[in-house]
């Protein structure tokens, strides 16, 4: 199997059913369905497995034991390929309405058509931006807790955050590390005063606060944080195996609004239960939607994907009897 999928020699201006922008777990859940419910589907997206790439191993999908990521897009990829599903792999640039269908344009290879489109571009994670970050990315820096905490059971491990996520995290990873440093810039939390207070309680959680991570150091995996504390500018070397970022996301807010499809209040794509935008024919799936702000897991997209595929059967199946 391979970690690229079989990419599709596809002719510009050719019509789908189907068009599904991205390639991560929400955009394979949405071709797998596609293809079952036999839709003419084509899938253009940048980098195949979209943040699973930045992942080590993945313990918490149904059925896939202690998978490397890289082995589980190549599986996604297989699964797809079962289906004769195309793939093209390029940045789409913008789509727009005509008539009945929608035109999207690429930035390589042109233009297609289709009756639907489901957007699955996912979110980009915000990095710390230092060196060694990404060095030891799946090396024992990552950016999910509730995805990674258990790999570090009886460990040292740094979570770098303020907000929710960075609060759930350190709470969650007390549960299996031995020692657990939070680290802030401010000297004051964005999370609910309520994931604040827990963590205060838990025994084995260090506060850093006022401080910022300038280095992450090791050799073939994590071994060590450098921190700077911004208000008395000491800098100090603390010994870590891993190093948990977890400082929010981007959503695409820029990529909806040129598209005419409505965002939420934090800029993530507004869909309802079925998966269903503000445009006729367009849906969206995983992470760059508002639906489970809070818990985004491969799971999720994926499911989320099968249901906005789901949906596109649904849709096209309504057009023709009102026809």
């Amino acid at each position: 199997m391979s970690l690229l999928p079989k990419t599709a020699d596809i002719k510009p201006g050719e019509k789908f059913d189907l068009i599904i922008i991205g390639i991560g777990p929400a955009a394979y859940g949405a071709a797998l369905y596609a293809g079952r419910y036999m839709l003419k589907t084509l899938v253009i997206g940048e980098t195949p497995g979209g943040q699973l790439t930045e992942a080590g191993e993945v313990d918490d999908y149904l059925g896939l034991i202690g998978i490397q990521a890289q082995d589980m897009i190549k599986t996604f990829n297989a699964h797809i390929e079962k289906y004769n599903i195309p793939v093209i792999l390029d940045t789409v640039e913008s789509f727009r309405r005509e008539g009945d269908e929608y035109v999207v344009k690429t930035k390589r290879k042109g233009e297609f058509r289709a009756t639907t489109l489901i957007v699955a571009v996912g979110v980009k994670r915000r990095k710390l931006n230092v060196p060694g970050e990404a060095e030891f990315t799946g090396r024992g820096v990552s950016y999910c807790s509730i995805c990674d905490a258990p790999l570090f059971k009886k460990k040292v491990v740094a979570v770098v955050g303020g907000g929710d996520s960075a609060l759930e995290g350190a709470e969650l990873l007390s549960r299996y590390a031995t020692k657990v440093y939070l680290i802030h810039r401010r000297d004051q939390f964005r999370a609910q005063p309520y994931y604040v207070e827990l963590v205060k309680q838990k025994q084995n959680v260090e506060f850093i606060l006022n401080s910022v991570v300038k280095e992450i150091k090791g050799e073939k995996i994590v071994k060590s944080i450098v921190v700077e504390n911004l208000v008395t500018k000491e800098v100090k070397e603390i010994p870590v195996n891993g190093v948990f970022v977890e400082i929010g996301f981007e959503p695409p807010t820029d990529f909806a609004r040129a598209n005419n499809l409505e965002v939420d209040s934090h800029g993530y794509i507004k869909v309802d239960e079925w998966m269903r935008t503000n445009l006729p024919g367009v849906f969206a799936a995983g992470d760059c939607t508002g639906m489970w702000l809070g818990f985004r897991q491969v799971i999720t997209a994926t499911a989320q994907g099968a249901v906005a595929a789901h949906s596109v059967f649904t849709y096209l199946n309504e057009k023709k009897g009102k026809k």
